[in-house]
């Protein structure tokens, strides 16, 4: 059977007052598309042409932030993981970003749909001045469309570095009946849409109390200090895809500063 093998890179550089391309690498079913928009940062939509990702197949991203250059990268839909007959569908993100710089990690969510499998790698390399706000957001079964994720399997790894020293490290690892196990309150508290929202910025515990206030008590937040280097945590989940994006969207904004949202977050 026919199977993904696609890698996509894009890389910034700020030059003439703003951030522009440096880099593009497109192969197989990975594309990138860099819309035309007033501001100084560099906006990148990623796409896999494949529409969807099944067992076997292998999808891989490069995103690197060159000095003093903001990058904000998202994707055209959201990724759909389809039911998986034999293995599993493995993503990796590779982020990096260089001194005074900025990276923006905004997919939109994933989809996991019944008897799926998937295991996603993100790993994140920042300079010792570099900002990095980046953002996960999974969805086990669409409400709306009367789905329901009885089986599966998710795996999702975590490592940010800063100037080479380990500040987040996260493994999630949920399998079997999911939907069992999202209806334990230790686990989902019948959650089916959650995300995980982390800001790298030397002034992140600041914005700690205004996350709150987006965010309700419903949810949670913290910051921390990990060496010289701030960072910021928040975890979000909801009954449904539409109430997750409904807190998730305004914490992106807020969090994004002069970046901003992409566009098609709110299209």
């Amino acid at each position: 059977m026919q199977r993904i093998q696609a890698t996509g890179r894009v890389s910034a550089v700020f030059k003439e007052g703003r951030s522009r391309l440096d880099r593009l690498y497109q192969d197989g079913s990975a594309k990138i598309r860099l819309p035309r928009l007033p501001g100084t940062a560099l906006e990148a939509v990623l796409i896999n042409t494949g529409g969807g990702l099944t067992g076997g197949d292998r999808l891989a991203w490069d995103v690197e932030a060159g000095p003093g250059a903001a990058l904000v990268t998202t994707t055209q839909a959201c990724e759909k993981i389809y039911r998986s007959s034999r293995g599993e569908a493995r993503v990796t993100c590779r982020l990096r970003a260089g001194e005074n710089s900025f990276l923006a990690w905004l997919p939109q969510e994933t989809i996991l749909f019944d008897s799926s499998a998937l295991s996603r790698t993100l790993e994140v390399d920042l300079a010792a001045s570099a900002r990095a706000l980046i953002v996960e957001a999974t969805i086990f079964g669409r409400t709306a469309m009367g789905e329901r994720v009885r089986q599966a399997r998710f795996r999702d790894r975590w490592r940010v570095r800063v100037d080479g020293r380990l500040v987040h490290a996260e493994d999630l690892a949920i399998e079997g009946s999911v939907d069992e196990h999202l209806a334990h309150a230790a686990i989902g508290n019948c959650a089916i849409a959650v995300a995980t929202v982390l800001l790298v910025d030397p002034d992140a515990e600041t914005r700690l109390p205004a996350v709150r206030d987006v965010i309700g008590a419903s949810d949670g937040a913290s910051a921390w200090t990990v060496g010289t280097s701030g960072k910021l945590l928040a975890r979000l989940s909801a009954t449904d895809g539409h109430g997750l994006r409904r807190r998730l969207i305004p914490l992106l904004r807020l969090l994004s500063g002069e970046a901003g949202l992409p566009r098609i977050w709110s299209s």
